[in-house]
């Protein structure tokens, strides 16, 4: 690009002197002579920035294009990456989504079996309940008997020790030992 830029300046001198010098003459003005003008000069030096700006201009934009094209190449190979993290990521959203789905069914059905458990043993508990109570009640009941034979037959004892104090009547004493014998199976 130096060879270039030392081209184009020499150009621009050439153009800016051949102005100046129609300026001192009062004006614009247009000369046609070949040679007091420098035409060949300026053909010559045309002719080599087109040779030589053709090259460097070329190479510029080889490498320009070269750039572009990386870069192109690079966001294609970036937008590819992407979509294929986007479809990754999408699956995984579709699988979590799934596993979800299937860990609320299997916690809706631990939940309904657990229902049925706890109601189960509920019940089992308060069938327990009502047997002990039961049995508690039949045992209190037979204790409250017990005692109630107990006490009968304590005034049953008490009272026949009265009346044998009192003293038995011959008719009573032969009713009681007839009774007492038929009792035991035998005769008179």
């Amino acid at each position: 690009m130096g060879n270039m830029g030392n081209i184009l300046l020499l150009a621009a001198e050439a153009v800016n002197s051949e102005m100046a010098e129609g300026a001192a003459e009062g004006g614009f003005s247009l000369n046609l002579d070949i040679l007091e003008t420098n035409l060949i000069n300026l053909v010559i030096l045309i002719g080599i920035l087109f040779y030589f700006g053709r090259k460097v201009l070329t190479n510029i934009l080889t490498e320009r294009r070269s750039s572009i094209e990386s870069v192109i190449q690079d966001a294609e190979r970036r937008l590819r990456e992407a979509q294929t993290s986007l479809a990754t990521a999408q699956r995984q959203l579709t699988q979590a989504q799934q596993e979800a789905q299937r860990i609320t069914q299997v916690a809706g059905e631990n939940a309904q079996a657990a229902k049925e458990a706890i109601l189960a043993q509920a019940i089992l508990d308060v069938d327990r309940l009502k047997e002990t109570a039961a049995s508690d009640l039949n045992a209190d009941l037979d204790k409250a008997i017990s005692q109630l034979r107990q006490k009968v037959v304590a005034q049953a004892l008490q009272k026949v020790e009265a009346q044998l104090k009192g003293g038995i009547s011959a008719d009573a004493q032969q009713i009681l030992i007839a009774s007492s014998i038929a009792q035991l199976g035998g005769e008179i």
